[in-house]
C-alpha cells in the first residue's frame, strides 16, 4: 500500500511546475504604449495556445472567409449584433451561417453538434494578463462563446487596456458594475490530479482573437 502511494506522490512531484508564474500586478498604469499593449496581449494569449491576428478593421470578414474553410470549418454561429449583420452580408458561400436567435431549448442538439465556430465581439482586452473581456447580452448570449469548438473574438485595438484596474477606472465601474462581465484567458482548459492539461472540457478548445486596427 505504501509503495503504491509513494509511486503516485512521486509522479505528482515530478510533474509539478518548476517555477511559479510571476504574480500579476494591479497598478493602474504600467506606462505601456499602444504597440506594447498589443505585444504583451499577444504573447500572453499565445502562451496558453490562443491565436492572435492583427488585421485592418475592414479585413476580418475576408480573413474568416479564407481561413475557416481552409481549416475544414464551414458552419458559423453568430448572434443578433452589428457584427452578425456585417458577417451575414459578407460571408462566403462556403460558410453556412446560423443565427443564435431563438430559445436554447428549441435547438440545443444543433448548437452542440452542428456548429464549427462562433464569432463575437468583445468589450475590451487586458494586456497584462492576455485576457478578453466579454459582456454577454441578448444580442450575443453567453453560450455563443462557450459551446462551439472554436470561438473567434473581435477586439478593437483601441479597447486594449493595460490591466483590469485600468479598465474599471476607464469604464467607471465603481458607479455601476456590469451584471455579466466575462474574462477569457485562452481556450478552455483543465487539469487532472497529475496536472495533465486537457483542452475543450468546459468550453471551446480553440480561441482566436482578431485585433482590429
Amino acid at each position: 500500500m505504501n509503495e503504491s502511494r509513494d509511486k503516485i506522490l512521486g509522479r505528482l512531484r515530478a510533474n509539478r511546475p518548476q517555477a511559479a508564474p510571476a504574480p500579476l500586478t494591479y497598478r493602474k498604469s504600467l506606462d505601456w504604449d499602444h504597440q506594447r499593449r498589443i505585444t504583451e496581449f499577444t504573447s500572453r494569449m499565445q502562451a496558453v495556445r490562443g491565436e492572435v491576428h492583427r488585421l485592418g478593421r475592414d479585413e476580418w470578414i475576408d480573413w474568416i472567409n479564407s481561413e475557416m474553410p481552409a481549416r475544414g470549418m464551414h458552419r458559423a454561429l453568430v448572434g443578433r449584433s452589428a457584427i452578425a449583420q456585417q458577417f451575414e452580408q459578407g460571408a462566403a458561400k462556403a460558410i453556412e451561417l446560423t443565427r443564435y436567435d431563438r430559445a436554447i431549448e428549441t435547438w440545443k442538439q444543433d448548437l452542440f453538434r452542428e456548429v464549427d465556430f462562433s464569432i463575437t465581439g468583445s468589450l475590451a482586452g487586458l494586456a497584462e494578463s492576455g485576457s478578453l473581456v466579454l459582456w454577454p447580452d441578448a444580442g450575443e448570449p453567453r453560450l455563443l462563446s462557450l459551446v462551439p469548438p472554436l470561438h473567434i473574438a473581435l477586439l478593437d485595438a483601441g479597447r486594449l487596456f493595460e490591466n483590469f484596474a485600468q479598465l474599471i477606472e476607464a469604464e467607471d465601474w465603481a458607479s455601476g458594475m456590469p451584471t455579466n462581465a466575462l474574462l477569457i484567458s485562452g481556450p478552455s482548459k483543465t487539469a487532472d490530479i497529475e496536472q495533465t492539461l486537457a483542452y475543450g472540457i468546459h468550453g471551446p478548445k480553440a480561441l482566436i482573437t482578431l485585433v482590429l486596427e
